[in-house]
């Protein structure tokens, strides 16, 4: 008798985790409670797999040997508690997925840069011409590719959502750039729970795996010197270069590992801010774990294009530079984004804000501000916290105005920053979507 399968969510990671439970002989059945996009329903009905959407039928999900669960679905769902209660283990696609796969793991996580590392280390592999899938945030589903292609290594970003539903899942090498408060609401306001479970990225590894980390993050550091970690712990700074990791000696960064010695001119390196400076040195780390030859690491860390939505430097109009941010949707990402600012920026900030702490961000708009665009729903929070500054702050409701009004505030030699600080959802479907229709209106200047 086969052993059944069900998937909660019928998206990317839930269609891929289909697929390659159904390759494992599992009787597989997908429940969303949403609507399914049609290319991933298109996908279940041309492999004969048994599906509902718009609601969650329990009778045919509480008999389940194993229930993987898409990430956004919390814990403290009525139906995932029934399952945990009865003893039914539930699981994340990655955590799936790594039980049919052999390949060397390279997981990313953090609070901010993920993305942006991820993608980087992904850029490196292929470079030195390396077997590798990229799955997790961002690529296409790690349980899909499991099914269907043959990699040596996935270089994977990792959420906390996805951590929390990791059991046995073992990372080779495994990275965490910063914590820094983010998603509280599912950690019952308690940031040690939600440390906790960014640790989870370092479970089940032992002495022969890696595990690098930022040594100038208060609350990593903190965290390191209460844990009694297995793998072998690599750090990475803006300060002096350690004797086993990444570091910073007359504006070069020096990596040292093993025997081997990397530098090259932080001038050199494709992304520039300090921020990124911390997402190079982590993925060079990497790369070296892995043994990739140093002209490849130093080649990759200067061509890498970046991210769109993340710092994405888009145009220039009549000399004033417009950059893309939308990907901050937290304090801690706009922080990073404005201290990386060098010309008089005017600043597009607004969304359904998460709790934000707007006076973390006091001084720098001081210094580098010369005036705010809200874009918001409700903007009130943003021109209470910054009221005193002293500078032009204009409320909009659409990105079309925004960026009108930020075009007209600035001039020559100016920078234009789209960073929110917050979710999206009051006026676009997702950030990606805001980020479209910030270059768009840019466009039609």
């Amino acid at each position: 008798m086969s052993k059944r399968a069900v998937i909660l969510g019928a998206a990317e990671s839930g269609v891929g985790a289909a697929i390659l439970a159904l390759k494992q002989g599992f009787d597989v059945f997908v429940s969303d409670k949403g609507t399914i996009k049609e290319k991933y329903r298109d996908e279940l009905i041309a492999r004969h797999i048994e599906f509902e959407e718009g609601n969650h039928s329990e009778e045919k999900i509480l008999n389940a040997d194993v229930v993987i669960k898409s990430p956004g679905i919390p814990d403290k769902a009525p139906l995932i508690k029934q399952l945990k209660e009865q003893g039914t283990p539930v699981i994340s696609e990655i955590e799936f997925a790594g039980r049919y796969t052999s390949a060397k793991k390279i997981c990313i996580s953090g609070s901010n840069g993920k993305t942006t590392t991820t993608l980087l280390t992904y850029h490196m592999f292929q470079k030195a011409g390396l077997n590798v899938g990229l799955a997790g945030n961002v690529g296409q589903s790690m349980a899909w590719q499991v099914a269907e292609k043959e990699f040596d290594y996935y270089v994977i970003e990792l959420s906390s959502f996805q951590l929390d539903g990791m059991y046995e899942f073992k990372a080779d090498v495994a990275v965490l750039l910063n914590i820094t408060p983010d998603h509280l609401d599912r950690y019952e306001y308690k940031m040690q729970n939600y440390i906790d479970s960014k640790f989870r990225i370092t479970q089940n590894q032992t002495a022969d795996d890696v595990f690098i980390w930022c040594a100038d993050d208060p609350v990593l550091k903190h965290e390191m010197s209460k844990r009694k970690l297995s793998a072998r712990c690599i750090p990475f700074t803006l300060g002096t270069p350690p004797a086993e990791g990444a570091g910073i000696t007359d504006n070069k960064l020096i990596i040292n590992w093993e025997q081997n010695i990397f530098t090259m001119s932080i001038l050199d390196i494709a992304l520039q801010g300090n921020h990124n400076t911390y997402n190079s040195m982590a993925a060079g780390i990497s790369g070296m774990a892995v043994n990739i030859r140093n002209e490849k690491i130093r080649e990759s860390l200067s061509d890498f294009k970046g991210v769109e939505h993340r710092l994405e430097r888009f145009l220039k109009v009549h000399g004033i530079e417009f950059i893309n941010d939308s990907k901050a949707t937290n304090i801690n990402s706009t922080w990073y984004a404005l201290e990386s600012m060098t010309q008089p920026t005017v600043w597009i900030v607004g969304g359904i804000d998460k709790g934000n702490d707007y006076s973390e961000l006091y001084d720098l708009v001081k210094s580098k501000v010369k005036a705010i665009v809200c874009l918001g729903v409700d903007n009130s929070k943003i021109l209470e916290a910054f009221k005193n500054v002293g500078i032009d702050m204009v409320e909009t409701q659409s990105m079309e105005d925004a960026v009108r009004s930020a075009y007209f505030l600035a001039k020559n030699g100016d920078t234009v920053l789209l960073s929110p600080a917050c979710a999206s959802f009051d006026l676009f479907e997702n950030y990606e979507d805001r980020g479209h229709q910030f270059k768009q209106a840019v466009r039609e200047l």
